[in-house]
């Protein structure tokens, strides 16, 4: 992926907002006006540079389908738009949502995969005398969206575990056979704890 500074992300976040176009008019009522018009015009330009906007005859800007590809496109699994993110800047949860206009329940459901893979950290922070949940990427998840650069997301080893998976349906069924079973009743316990310890170990 084409690595985006914090600006860049304000000012392509902006132009998704916008229906795709923004002018001067939008940065100057948008809270992008506080880094100053020279950061603003130097930001616009190399976005321009890396074919991420184009310039309009009306002197309007318009975001491109290359830029929309980093963080909204349908062709990026959600965790991996999530990730993409959180190597720009560490979010909480309505920043997500928010900036990749996906609803809470997902966005939510992702982290939390993201999180038992260890490729993200949350951290609670007092913000305003609230506790914020902050998700940050770890260096196991950078190096897991690096590595869809060259290989894709197909063949990703992110590995969901999810109650939609059928893992815990296919455990119980096995515990139910183990007890139906003719073998004794210290060998059942015995395989009965192995199955107990394997659901602790996928935290299901």
């Amino acid at each position: 992926m084409r690595k985006l500074g914090t600006i860049d992300l304000e000012v392509l976040f902006l132009a998704v907002k916008e229906k795709g176009t923004f002018d001067e008019n939008n940065l100057e009522n948008s809270e992008l006006k506080r880094h100053g018009v020279g950061k603003i015009l130097d930001t616009l330009a190399s976005l321009k540079d890396r074919k991420f906007i184009s310039l309009n005859s009306d002197g309007s800007f318009s975001i491109t389908q290359l830029a929309r590809e980093i963080l909204w496109s349908a062709n990026i699994p959600i965790w991996g738009r999530i990730l993409r993110l959180l190597q720009i800047k560490s979010c909480n949860i309505d920043q997500i949502t928010d900036i990749l206009g996906v609803s809470e329940d997902k966005i939510k459901q992702e982290l939390e995969e993201l999180r038992k893979n260890e490729f993200v950290l949350m951290s609670p922070q007092r913000q305003e005398e609230k506790l914020i949940k902050i998700y940050e990427i770890l260096p196991e998840g950078i190096q897991e969206i690096d590595k869809t650069d060259t290989q894709g997301f197909n063949k990703s080893n992110f590995r969901k575990v999810t109650l939609n998976g059928g893992i815990i349906e296919i455990i119980n069924q096995i515990q139910n056979e183990i007890q139906k079973s003719n073998i004794t009743e210290h060998d059942k316990n015995k395989i009965i704890e192995k199955v107990k310890d394997l659901k602790n170990r996928l935290e299901i």
